[in-house]
């Protein structure tokens, strides 16, 4: 593993970073391995043991249940924006269709 640590920094010092950006790089790196190990170690654990899968999902529920109203707030608001972002760029296109219309006139 420090192997590949040590190759990966000599090709990136190679590429004319500095040691901050360096290190800043193998630090970034190590921390999205160890997140995606942990990950992998935490799903493991829960598809072995059922009872804990259970427990997260009421937990979850619970959780869902109290935010209900703020959850369905949210979801209602991204969905009027999103259709507004659709009628802005019909809009957009009615006025790039006339335009291109008026200057072949």
């Amino acid at each position: 593993m420090a192997h590949n640590h040590t190759k990966h920094a000599k090709n990136l010092a190679h590429q004319g970073m500095d040691r901050h950006e360096v290190s800043t790089t193998l630090i970034k790196g190590a921390v999205m391995s160890a997140g995606a190990q942990s990950g992998k170690t935490l799903m493991s654990t829960i598809t072995k043991h059922p009872l804990l899968l259970v427990g997260i999902g009421m937990v979850a529920g619970y959780y869902a249940h109290k935010h209900r109203k703020d959850i369905i707030a949210s979801v209602t608001s991204v969905g009027d924006k999103g259709k507004d972002f659709v009628l802005q760029q019909k809009e957009n296109l009615e006025d790039i269709v006339a335009e291109t219309k008026e200057s072949l006139e």
